[in-house]
């Protein structure tokens, strides 16, 4: 999804301010269900207690636990809890470890929901096959509604700008639907966000809980770190905020993805509701499996569009190689450049000349754009927010996106008019729907905002424009070596040198020291038989630009012919010349996407030293070296 912008303001920035000053991992309290024990592990004592397990300070855990949570306390965790009984009460115990102490928790157990587990499993078998984002969540919404019999199950996605959106819900009949409604980032503060990554579940058994204080036998240790506890108590900001909501229990379950909360599935329910820890263990790995696959479905998609994107933009670049002036190419085409990076206008600048297509600011304006930016990368689509005195000279513009060109001072910028937009929000923000402005709010019907001065997010756009502008230098750069292809120097396909250019290099080496790398493909015929020359030769114009991206600046890459590369690295040792050889063999491993084809090649390379000066023998040398990489396995690089 792209980043939608939404202003924060000033009251906003208070209640984020506010709630970073909470302290929700060390509460001194914890939920009064259930029991909480800190016991030394050295000693086995209880050295704190919820204060409705008083009787148990001072005392040794062996007069309550068995020899299994005996264990799982000199352990400090335990995967499943352990089912104990105490007077008359069966409970489940959850062990983990919060320094200096060993936390044994005691949740009462909730029998009617032993079997759920199984239901989990057929979430899994109904989830796993869906390929679309949307129907995804959905299903999962409905899936884990059904498991739980929560009264409402939402799924929620967390924007780059921290507020959030509604993307999916499964609710009681006659309860107000949220889908589609965004909420502000000090819902879920950043704390919050921390706690929720690095502990996935999070169960609040009542909203109107005061919750049992800790007592300790050290002073302390009464402000234990709470961050990984199942009954961790709740901020009354936080209660209070539920209670507006109608819910009187929750519980949520983290999205985390690279070490990001990306998301999270919340169900509320409006009258008190426990789920065992069994049953929140599997819906915890129910949502990371989620988490993976929405992940999965983003990544395919952005490859297939990736290739998508690359097929458009070679056949756009191709006429430059038939010496066609830039511009033309770029402005006066059939297809035009915003045709590739969707804008509602450009201007170009090079050699100190601007030419523009379509809706562009004034001359003036353009000018001290272009001054401003410096031919350097920028993209906003809050320009009048971002950069307020360059908006005041084009106030038709909120989006501006930046490329820099080859040479300096050159460059490209793609221009976005305002969009108006109207923001639907979980709840009016203004101060009229709080009791004050750090209070929660007391309504969640839906909320229209306007929104203006922004323009549509480039999202992906500016990476591809990125891109563009990138090829377009280098395209630049070949198109002006095929004009020495009267002098046979240059390979027609890749834009590398070739083995006349090489033949030549070595003859003028003139004693100085050099190595050299020969690398062939593994099994290259298989590409060509398998998809056609089109694919083959889209993968050697790949390949080349990896080796050329790779080699160091006095490097000289040299395309033999078929398969067939060679890169001679000039006054190298043999560990520097292997270093260098084991990055191109690395860089050729990478999947190469051509069209909707992810295709992975390998190749072997042969490394060749020759400190008192290089001669034309190094060349066979290399080769006979190329071979014994392929003897000894292939995809790696050989001395």
């Amino acid at each position: 999804m792209n980043s939608l912008p939404v202003a924060i303001d000033e009251d906003e920035r208070r209640r984020l301010i506010e709630c970073a000053k909470e302290p929700i991992r060390t509460p001194g309290s914890i939920q009064s269900h259930g029991i909480l024990l800190g016991v030394d592990p050295d000693t086995g004592y209880v050295h704190v207690a919820s204060e409705n397990a008083r009787r148990w300070l001072a005392r040794p855990l062996a007069e309550l636990a068995g020899p299994e949570l005996e264990a799982a306390v000199r352990r400090g965790s335990f995967i499943d809890p352990v089912r104990i009984e105490q007077d008359g009460v069966e409970y489940d115990a959850i062990v983990t470890r919060a320094q200096p102490l060993t936390l044994v928790e005691l949740e009462p157990a909730a029998g009617r929901f032993e079997y759920a587990r199984t239901a989990v499993v057929e979430a899994f078998r109904k989830l796993s096959p869906l390929t679309e984002a949307a129907t995804l969540r959905a299903a999962a919404a409905r899936e884990i509604r059904r498991i739980t019999g929560f009264d409402r199950v939402m799924v929620y996605h967390f924007y780059p700008d921290g507020h959030g959106e509604v993307v999916a819900e499964d609710r009681a009949e006659e309860m107000e639907p949220y889908l589609g409604l965004h909420f502000p980032s000090s819902d879920i503060p950043p704390q919050a966000r921390e706690l929720y990554i690095s502990k996935t579940s999070r169960a609040i058994a009542s909203t109107t809980d005061p919750g049992s204080p800790l007592l300790a036998l050290d002073e302390k240790l009464a402000r234990l770190d709470l961050g990984q506890a199942e009954l961790r108590s709740v901020s009354p900001h936080h209660l209070q905020f539920m209670r507006n909501m109608g819910q009187a229990s929750t519980v949520s379950f983290s999205m985390v993805r690279d070490g990001r909360l990306v998301g999270m599935i919340t169900c509320a329910h409006r009258t008190e509701r426990r789920l065992p820890v069994l049953l929140r263990r599997a819906l915890e790995v129910l949502a990371g499996q989620l988490t993976l696959q929405l992940s999965w479905l983003e990544e395919n998609a952005r490859l297939r569009r990736t290739g998508h994107v690359r097929e458009q933009r070679a056949a756009f670049l191709a006429p430059l190689f038939g010496f066609d002036d830039l511009l033309s190419v770029l402005l006066q085409g059939e297809t035009t450049v915003l045709d590739l990076i969707p804008a509602d206008g450009v201007a170009v600048r090079l050699d100190g000349a601007v030419h523009t297509l379509g809706m562009v600011p004034a001359r003036e304006a353009l000018d001290a754009a272009f001054e401003t930016l410096a031919g350097g990368t920028f993209d906003t689509a809050e320009l009048p927010a971002e950069r307020p005195s360059l908006a005041s000279q084009m106030p038709d513009v909120a989006g501006l996106l930046s490329v820099p060109l080859a040479e300096p001072g050159d460059g490209m910028l793609f221009f976005r008019g305002e969009v108006a937009r109207v923001v639907q929000w979980l709840g009016d923000q203004g101060p009229q729907n709080r009791a004050d402005s750090l209070s929660p709010r007391r309504s969640f019907s839906m909320w229209k905002q306007s929104v203006t001065g922004t323009a549509t997010p480039w999202g992906s756009v500016a990476r591809e424009a990125q891109d563009l502008g990138r090829e377009l230098a280098d395209a630049l750069m070949r198109r002006a070596d095929t004009r020495l292809a009267a002098l046979a120097m240059r390979d027609s396909l890749t834009g590398l040198h070739n083995r006349r250019y090489l033949e030549q290099r070595l003859d003028q080496q003139g004693g100085s020291s050099a190595a050299l790398l020969f690398i062939d493909l593994d099994d290259f015929k298989g590409i060509n038989d398998g998809f056609g020359h089109d694919v083959g030769d889209a993968v050697l114009n790949e390949i080349a630009h990896r080796l050329r991206l790779q080699a160091r600046a006095d490097d000289v890459v040299v395309r033999l012919g078929g398969d067939e590369f060679v890169v001679l690295c000039p006054a190298v040792d043999a560990e520097t010349a292997q270093s260098v050889a084991e990055r191109l063999i690395a860089a050729i491993r990478l999947p190469i996407v051509v069209g909707e084809r992810r295709l992975l090649v390998t190749g072997s390379c042969g490394v060749v030293v020759d400190e008192d000066g290089a001669e034309r023998s190094l060349l066979e040398r290399a080769d006979a070296a190329m071979y014994r990489a392929k003897r000894g396995g292939r995809d790696r690089a050989s001395l």
